[in-house]
Parts: structure tokens; sequence; C-alpha cells
């Protein structure tokens, strides 16, 4: 006797914003375009306001769409701090460890360093420098750089204007702040060669000379490497996630 299963259908409202995705996906609603009010779509959909509203919090969520004012919804274009905290839960729930971060890190980072000095502008320069400023003060009082760090390599790749680079390099800077968390309190040089390592991409940048910038992109992250074994912390360590905020 044939048996036939009843059909799982999704939910309304994941119909709803599926539908809105694939518009804005395919292009036939593009970035600054206004969406039709809610009544609008609930109108199209045959479905009440409410599944609406719950549709388009799942493109909100997704950083697909925004509110202009109370009622006025407007298509976006995500923005890698929209896409970067679920990527980065995603690594960590799969277990990352240290040396996938670093094999990662060891390919983009110089890679980074080299089209930033390409690319680079004016306006990204100073803020590259301010940086620097910050952590040079930030290090002479005896405090981590850590973050100004995670901070200098979020700039170098705005800087580098490759919107595939800055996507996927974000989670993995975000998972190797802790990295040097857990070197520095054992290693009393790491915070000097963190510096000259910044200095010289800089450097680089504002001569564009992208090799010179390539370099010291990959010596500061071997460096860490380095940092890393010299605190007997193991290549197959998981980053520790209380660091992460």
């Amino acid at each position: 006797m044939l048996t036939i299963e009843k059909l799982s259908a999704p939910p309304a409202y994941q119909v709803v914003s599926s539908e809105l995705r694939r518009h804005i996906l395919g292009g036939s609603l593009n970035p600054g375009d206004a969406l039709p009010s809610e009544l609008a779509l609930a109108t199209s959909f045959g479905v009440n306001r409410s599944t609406v509203r719950e549709g388009i919090r799942q493109l909100e969520s997704d950083g697909l769409v925004r509110r202009e004012g109370r009622k006025r919804l407007v298509v976006t274009v995500p923005n890698h701090s929209d896409l970067t905290p679920r990527a980065t839960r995603a690594l960590l729930m799969s277990a990352v460890t240290f040396v996938e971060l670093w094999d990662v890190s060891r390919v983009l980072e110089p890679l980074a360093a080299r089209l930033a000095a390409e690319n680079v502008s004016k306006s990204e320069l100073d803020g590259l420098n301010r940086n620097l400023d910050a952590t040079r003060a930030s290090v002479k009082q005896g405090l981590s750089p850590g973050r100004l760090d995670m901070e200098f390599h979020t700039l170098l790749s705005e800087a580098a204007h490759n919107h595939a680079l800055l996507l996927c390099r974000q989670p993995i800077g975000t998972l190797l702040y802790p990295a040097f968390e857990q070197v520095h309190p054992q290693l009393p040089q790491a915070a000097a060669r963190l510096i000259k390592a910044h200095e010289e991409i800089v450097d680089g940048l504002e001569r564009r000379d992208a090799e010179h910038a390539e370099l010291w992109a990959t010596r500061h992250i071997e460096d860490l490497k380095r940092g890393w074994l010299k605190a007997n912390l193991s290549l197959s360590e998981q980053i520790d996630r209380s660091l992460i905020s």
C-alpha cells in the first residue's frame, strides 16, 4: 500500500520573507528602494499584517531592509558588522581552533595590506594613524592593545576596498583578538612588536609600497603564531570564548 506523508509547509511569515528576499537578491528591489506598505504587502500575499511584520523582521535581522521613520521600509546592503556576529557564532559552535583561524589569516591579512596599499584613501590613512597613536598611548599606560589591534585590521581591510575580503576576514579577526589577549600577559615584548608591525604596514600604505605592506603583514601574523607557541599553547587549542564580547 502506498504511504503518503503529510506535506510540511513553512510558516506563512517565512514564505513572505523568502519571497521578498528573492526580489531583493534578484535585483527587482535595489538598495534605496522602498518596500510597499505592510498593508499593501498583506493584501498582495493574502495574509494578515502581523504575518508580514514577522517576515520583515527576518529581513531586518539579515540587514536587507531598515526602517526610516515609523512606516517606511527601505532596501539596504548588509554591512559586515551585520554579518560578522552570525559567522563568528558558527565558527565558535564548530569548535574552531587557533591553527584553523591562523591558516586563513596567513592568507587574508597580507592580501588586505597589499590591496590597501593600492587603494587606501587619505581619510583611511588618517584613521589608521589615529589608531596607531591610540595604540602607542595604550601600551604606554600598561594596557593591552588587543582591541586596538582588532580595530587596526578592520580599518586595513576596509581600506583594501574589496567587499569579498572584508566579509571573509571579519569573523576570523574577531576570533583572533582573544588569541592576542591569551598571549600578551605571558610575553611582555608582544605589544612593542605589534606596534612595530603596524607602523611598517602604515608606512607601506603611505608610500604605496604594496610589497612592503604585505611583507610586514605577513611578519605580523607569523609573530602571533610564534607568540602562541612561546606561551605554551597548543595550535589545536580552541580560542578562549570568555574573552569574546
